[in-house]
């Protein structure tokens, strides 16, 4: 049955009219052409199709459009603010960490949430806060290097 969600998204407030059962990640890239958030596997495992809702990393395939009712959801291509990347962005640029790049959505977005809630994690803890993402490129330390670049420079204010 249709039904109307309110949420914001990328901080705007936005309206859906549809099927509230339907996965977020869906409703993400079908209705809002939002199409930066990746189907990866469907299966709540590999991590591409990771959005923030209140800032929490969260697996979108696994998630239903009612389950994100008011909250604040954010997608890769609400980082950048002003035309300027966020700074997580531009360090998975400026370390390569990414090769086919179909993953980097996703590990971003659970880079920025593991900033959040730790801004100056150590190596260990970036390894173990990025665990469930996976990369098929072996890009894996060039990503912990960009997080740990972010978190130094930035004294884990992202």
């Amino acid at each position: 049955m249709k039904e109307t969600i309110d949420l914001t998204l990328n901080g705007k407030p936005v309206k859906v009219t549809t099927d509230s059962n339907r996965m977020l990640l869906w409703v993400l890239r079908t209705d809002l052409h939002l199409t930066g958030t990746k189907y990866g596997c469907g299966e709540n495992y590999c991590g591409a199709c990771t959005v923030l809702v209140e800032n929490e990393a969260t697996r979108s395939c696994h998630v239903t459009l009612k389950d994100v009712r008011g909250k604040n959801v954010v997608t890769i291509e609400g980082l950048a603010k002003r035309g300027s990347l966020h700074p997580l962005q531009k360090a998975f640029a400026d370390h390569n960490a990414l090769q086919c790049g179909y993953c980097t959505p996703g590990m971003i977005m659970t880079a920025v949430s593991l900033l959040h809630k730790n801004p100056t994690p150590t190596p260990s803890e970036i390894l173990e806060g990025m665990n469930d993402n996976l990369c098929r490129c072996a890009a894996h330390n060039r990503i912990v290097q960009a997080i740990e670049s972010v978190s130094t420079t930035s004294k884990g204010g992202i």
